[in-house]
Parts: C-alpha cells; sequence; structure tokens
C-alpha cells in the first residue's frame, strides 16, 4: 500500500517532463505530482478561458489530471507534456460545457464579418459583467494614481484638459499658458500615461487567474488521493 511518504517524494524540480512521465509510469506519484505542479497555472488558465468559473475549472482540472494519468502510458516521448496536458483539459472543459447544455462554438471557428465584434460584446452588456462595478473602481485608482505620477506641469493640463475636459484655450486661460503649451503637455501626459498604464497591464496579465499555493496544493492532494483509490480498488 502507497504511504504519504511516498504519495509526497516528488524529483527535483529540475527533472525533464520525460523523466518524470518515466517514474510516473513507474507508480512513482512523486513525479506525477511535480507534473502537476509544473502545469498547473497553464492548465487552470486553459480550463477557466473556457469555463469562466473557478469552482467548475478546479473539477475540470482534476478530472483531466486523472484522465491524463490513466492514458500517459499512450504519451509520446517526441510531444510536448504540456500541449498534451492541455489538449486533454480543454477536452474536458468543453465537454462540461456540452453537459451543461451551454452552445459551444468551436475553438477554430472563424468570426464571421458581419457578426459582433468580441470588442462590442464586451462593452454591449457591462452590467452583466462580473464584478463590473468592482472592477471600474479599481480601474479607476489605478488612473487616478497614474496622473498623481505626472509632473507637475503636465498633471494640471491633463486634469482640466483631459478629466474636466476644457477645451485648449479654456486651459491656457486658467493657467496662463500659450494654447500650443497646453496642446503639447496634454499630448505628452497622455504619451506618459498610456505607457505606465500599459505596463500596468502587462503585470497584471501576468498575475491573471494565478493558480498557485493553496489552490495550487489542494488540487495536487485531491488528485494523488483519488489516483491511490482507484489504484487500490483495482488491484484484486
Amino acid at each position: 500500500m502507497n504511504t504519504l511518504k511516498t504519495i509526497v517524494a516528488k524529483p527535483s524540480d529540475a527533472s525533464p517532463d520525460a523523466e518524470l512521465v518515466t517514474l510516473a509510469l513507474g507508480g512513482n506519484d512523486g513525479a506525477f505530482a511535480q507534473i502537476m505542479r509544473r502545469y498547473n497555472r497553464l492548465l487552470f488558465r486553459t480550463a477557466r478561458s473556457i469555463l469562466k468559473n473557478d469552482d467548475d475549472t478546479q473539477e475540470a482540472l482534476q478530472e483531466a489530471y486523472l484522465r491524463a494519468w490513466r492514458a500517459l502510458a499512450t504519451f509520446r516521448a517526441d510531444a510536448k507534456l504540456s500541449t498534451w496536458l492541455a489538449r486533454i483539459v480543454v477536452n474536458e472543459a468543453l465537454g462540461r460545457l456540452r453537459r451543461s447544455g451551454a452552445q459551444v462554438l468551436p475553438l477554430n471557428a472563424s468570426v464571421d464579418a458581419d457578426d459582433e465584434t468580441p470588442e462590442l460584446q464586451m462593452h454591449a452588456h457591462p452590467d452583466q459583467q462580473p464584478d463590473h462595478l468592482a472592477m471600474r473602481s479599481q480601474v479607476r485608482r489605478q488612473i487616478e494614481a497614474r496622473i498623481d505620477t505626472l509632473p507637475d506641469s503636465f498633471r494640471s493640463v491633463f486634469m482640466l484638459r483631459g478629466v474636466e475636459e476644457l477645451s485648449v484655450e479654456e486651459v491656457a486661460a486658467a493657467l496662463g499658458i500659450p494654447p500650443a503649451t497646453v496642446r503639447s503637455r496634454f499630448f505628452r501626459a497622455r504619451a506618459i500615461l498610456r505607457e505606465g498604464l500599459s505596463r500596468d497591464i502587462d503585470l497584471a496579465i501576468g498575475d491573471a487567474f494565478s493558480f498557485a499555493g493553496p489552490r495550487c496544493d489542494r488540487i495536487v492532494e485531491a488528485v494523488l488521493a483519488r489516483i491511490v483509490h482507484e489504484r487500490e480498488s483495482s488491484r484484486p
């Protein structure tokens, strides 16, 4: 019978995928745990992009890992493990959508020119977006923080022209500077804000739908427990 020590033992973090697969096929659950930890975030994000729900995604991820464990002997060494696993989790997620009765659009389907674009769909029903107000508040605070970092001479121009939407002439009169200066400073301020917000977005995208720490641990432990149970149940 597998002991807890056998279950949690794992190879080095630097072990190649092929080595981990070989060890897992030999009954080393620590190797399969290492595979899960290595690709948990990738597969969670993949499944969530289809299911759009954390709970459903975690269930799909567990089932996908069990499918992968059962089919591990079919994995070809010349293939990429991450791609093989992603295909399994995509199929599991799509299957869940179909069983729920949801309309499933093939991932390789093209968007017709007459169809509503994704950008329009995102803006068409903002109130139906989950946590829409909270998101707007967070984005507003982020923009306000970036505006505060503008140089003094740019910040006042941007506040009056960009936020208060005064005309160039009105801003020039209020600040006592030429209209040409208002235009140049406003243009520069917008460029600075765009650059800063773009960096913020790039960093935030990298952190989006993070799947580490306790959630990662729970998935690994749950899958390993089911693997042990399935293995013990199949013994004569």
